[in-house]
């Protein structure tokens, strides 16, 4: 019985060696199907405090719910390949998933090279006056910093934009 055992093991070890044994018959799933990778740019927007007005501190600083910034993606002739608004959770973070933009070229088209973050607007009044901090107005940079989601359903490459923020509309002087 051990022998009969031993000989099924060997011979079902060589046809899946050989590509023979299906996988589906071994696990009882189908093929497993490709997963797209994602590519998710993250960051957080906060309100300046009026002690840092004028400078790119934000020490102090509040975060800012549902305040909207915008993700701009140009190819290596700067043409305009994707573009779209996202908004922040209650806590003023972001997490942008670029669904639909594709790199072109594989160099010029990255979106480390390709892509900036801008504000866009914030729902707070005493506090909706655009600030170029980590280029919110020009476009922030992003930033790779090694953090990536790798699971059976779900894949993205993740990249890192700002601190944003905005100013006060009005600060009392010193």
């Amino acid at each position: 019985m051990a022998m009969r055992i031993q000989l099924i093991l060997i011979v079902s070890s060589l046809l899946m060696a050989l590509g023979w044994f299906p996988l589906t018959f071994a696990y009882g799933r189908g093929p497993a199907q490709p997963v797209e990778t994602t590519v998710v740019i993250e960051g957080m927007v906060y309100c300046q405090s009026c002690d840092a007005y004028g400078s790119w501190s934000l020490s102090g600083a509040k975060p800012i719910g549902s305040a909207k910034i915008s993700v701009i993606c140009k190819d290596h002739k700067k043409r305009v390949n994707f573009y779209k608004a996202f908004e922040t959770n209650a806590y003023g973070y972001f997490y942008a998933e670029l669904q639909g933009y594709k790199m072109g070229h594989s160099y010029l088209d990255h979106p480390l090279q390709s892509c900036h973050v801008k504000l866009v607007n914030s729902p707070q009044e005493n506090c909706n006056v655009l600030s170029n901090i980590n280029y919110g107005i020009n476009g922030a940079p992003l930033r790779f910093e090694d953090k990536v989601i790798d699971r059976s359903d779900y894949k993205a490459v993740i990249y890192t934009a700002g601190p944003l923020a905005f100013r006060p509309t009005y600060c009392p002087p010193k």
